[in-house]
């Protein structure tokens, strides 16, 4: 255990009112303690920390400079935003960071008057900036508004969207482009090495002041139509910069980690900035923390660490992840067809292609964070006879939904759609749990959605993928280890449309999609030892249904229960659907559907997020009982 760091200054410091007391000699000082504060804090919860680091003087230097909370200030993507908890108020609770109860992992509107606006996924606070920016303008108000956008939010079109809309509404709006050549990986795309060579030319000044002169002469109500002309002009001598060719009057590149540099420039934008800027500041991901410098890709999320080491600690392995065990099947299956291709939006290592990509790196895409664009992309390469393998977290694939419908579903290109992080993700909350993507697929004519209840399973689902052609097919899986059941030397093809029987019995049946099957199993041994003789079956599919399966268990059982890790509209309502038609339910069968509750569920360990939506052993137990009138105290306890 190291002992907690020393901060004289940080502790005379609870508010940013607080910070705008310290001389500006003193911010390096406070960026020091910043830094060995937040450090500290993760080492002891696991979080987000490279990107936080790379961004305490920039986070420092905007507090001092402008009337927070009244001024808004946005981060994108959210992550970057521990040392913003840290100076505004939150610091006494900043080791519970992603902890059940705890401070979120992200900036979230009900934590902190801090915090305008929720960002976990990225490229929103550009739009959400200038909402903000327009709205004071309605309403008369003179605040700033903030938007800082970075880590590889600039890649995705939605910041491109807002930087068109900004730029020709003309609204005093302040964009910070945090430049630190790295998203969650490596940076890939015309955009970074484009920043890339902003950050090593020359800036032109001459013609900006030749705009101020003028402006003397003139007056100030014209300076904002001189000082476009004048950046329009310097874009003929000097190439221009795309971001002053929307409209944006452009300052930088500048050293994001320089008080020097950060505090003039940003106290000049403040007192007489009148339309859209953006500053470009450069940056270093994991900025003071020499492991995380080192390997800033490896230290963007951790888990608990050693400050002294950096080395991370690690659990042993009951099995291996789902992820892994899906990056090493797509591996084998590219072995023995060459049209597969492999498709991540700037995930490749979360994704597990990160191994696709060392063994095919010529049919293996990381596109940047752009899961709209992924998709399409994907349908594109769908239309020539190849085999994209789009992989991308369930949370994230909600932004290309349109895309799926529109480019790859109406169309019928087969598409494969690996999806991971399936369910609910713990300490990344709920703006990163797996909730809807079976409803939001299933629901589509033609698709194939699949579920994986195991890591042999999910092998199998890898190779049917590769060998289907006929539509777009899609499988799901979680995060975290796999059950330890014994794996295949290569997936096996599934026949499209049928589950399986996993334990037969006779009064109750337990119809699991997912990785619930574990529980489902170990629900049916108390429900047994109880009596009550319980079939388990695996779907795996949830369209299209095995309709011979679902009607056998229903003409068999008193109880039939659908146990799911999906939201309301999903699996279990297709199946009840089916059996509407079919007339199934007309029989006297008690039937329910555990589905994930309909609320929000906040960061916790995922086995007590399951606990607390009933979706483990001893929720699935009560359900039965509560399904045949029985009382159900100290059932499942065992779970």
């Amino acid at each position: 255990m190291t002992a907690k760091p020393d901060t004289p200054l940080l502790d005379k410091i609870n508010l940013p009112a607080d910070l705008r007391n310290v001389e500006d000699r003193d911010l390096p000082q406070v960026a020091r303690e910043v830094r060995d504060e937040m450090i500290d804090a993760v080492s002891k919860t696991g979080g987000h920390l490279g990107a936080g680091l790379g961004v305490v003087e920039l986070t420092i230097a905007i507090h001092k400079v402008f009337n927070t909370p009244d001024d808004r200030l946005i981060f994108d993507v959210g992550h970057q935003c521990y040392p913003h908890k840290i100076l505004t108020g939150r610091r006494d609770r900043i080791r519970t960071l992603r902890q059940e109860d705890g401070l979120s992992g992200f900036t979230r509107r009900a934590e902190s008057e801090y915090d305008p606006f929720g960002a976990a996924h990225s490229s929103t606070s550009i739009s959400a900036g200038l909402g903000m920016a327009v709205a004071s303008e309605l309403a008369g108000s003179k605040r700033n508004v903030i938007s800082i956008i970075g880590d590889g939010s600039m890649s995705a079109g939605m910041a491109y969207e807002a930087l068109n809309n900004a730029g020709a509404l003309d609204a005093r709006l302040i964009v910070i482009l945090n430049d630190n050549d790295m998203s969650i990986a490596p940076p890939t795309g015309a955009m970074s090495a484009y920043l890339a060579r902003l950050a090593s030319g020359r800036t032109y000044m001459g013609m900006r002041e030749v705009g101020k002169k003028l402006t003397g002469y003139l007056g100030k109500s014209i300076d904002r139509a001189i000082t476009r002309a004048v950046e329009h002009a310097r874009g003929y001598v000097t190439g221009g910069t795309m971001f002053e060719e929307m409209g944006f009057y452009h300052i930088g590149p500048i050293d994001g980690h320089s008080f020097e540099h950060l505090l003039p420039v940003l106290r000049n934008v403040r007192d007489h900035a009148q339309g859209p800027v953006l500053i470009h500041v450069v940056t270093q991901k994991g900025k003071g923390y020499p492991p995380a410098e080192a390997a800033a890709d490896k230290y963007h999320g951790v888990n608990k660490f050693d400050v002294i080491t950096g080395a991370q600690a690690k659990a042993k392995p009951n099995a291996p992840s789902y992820t892994s065990v899906f990056g090493e099947a797509l591996v084998q299956e590219a072995g023995f067809d060459e049209k597969i291709v492999g498709i991540t939006a700037a995930m490749p290592d979360g994704t597990g292609l990160g191994k696709m990509l060392e063994a095919f790196p010529t049919r293996t895409f990381d596109v940047g964070i752009a899961e709209q664009h992924a998709v399409t992309f994907a349908a594109g390469l769908a239309t020539e006879g190849f085999k994209p393998f789009c992989a991308i977290y369930s949370t994230f694939l909600q932004r290309g939904y349109d895309q799926v419908v529109h480019d790859v579903a109406i169309q019928g290109l087969p598409v494969r759609f690996p999806i991971d992080r399936a369910g609910f993700v713990g300490a990344d909350g709920p703006t990163h749990a797996g909730s809807f993507d079976t409803t939001f697929l299933a629901t589509l004519p033609g698709m194939v959605v699949m579920a994986a209840s195991d890591e042999a399973e999910l092998k199998h689902m890898v190779r049917t993928a590769a060998a289907y052609d006929d539509g777009p097919i899609s499988f799901r899986y979680p995060r975290g280890e796999g059950v330890g059941v014994e794996m295949p030397a290569r997936g096996e093809i599934l026949q499209i449309g049928k589950g399986r029987i996993v334990k037969e019995g006779s009064k109750v049946a337990l119809l699991s999609f997912g990785t619930r099957l574990k529980d489902c199993l170990l629900a049916a041994e108390d429900l047994d030892a109880a009596g009550l003789s319980t079939t388990v079956a695996d779907a795996r599919f949830a369209k299209p249904l095995d309709h011979d399966l679902i009607r056998q268990l229903a003409r068999h059982h008193e109880v039939l229960i659908t146990i799911e890790e999906g939201a309301v509209g999903g699996f279990g309502s297709h199946v009840l659907q089916f059996m509407s038609g079919e007339g199934l339910l007309d029989n006297g069968l008690k039937i329910r559907s555990l589905v994930l509750p309909d609320v929000w569920m906040e960061q916790a360990s995922p086995d007590a997020m399951y606990a607390k939506a009933g979706l483990d052993r001893a929720g699935i137990v009560s359900t039965v009982f509560r399904a045949l009138g029985k009382p159900v105290v100290g059932v499942g306890a065992a779970g």
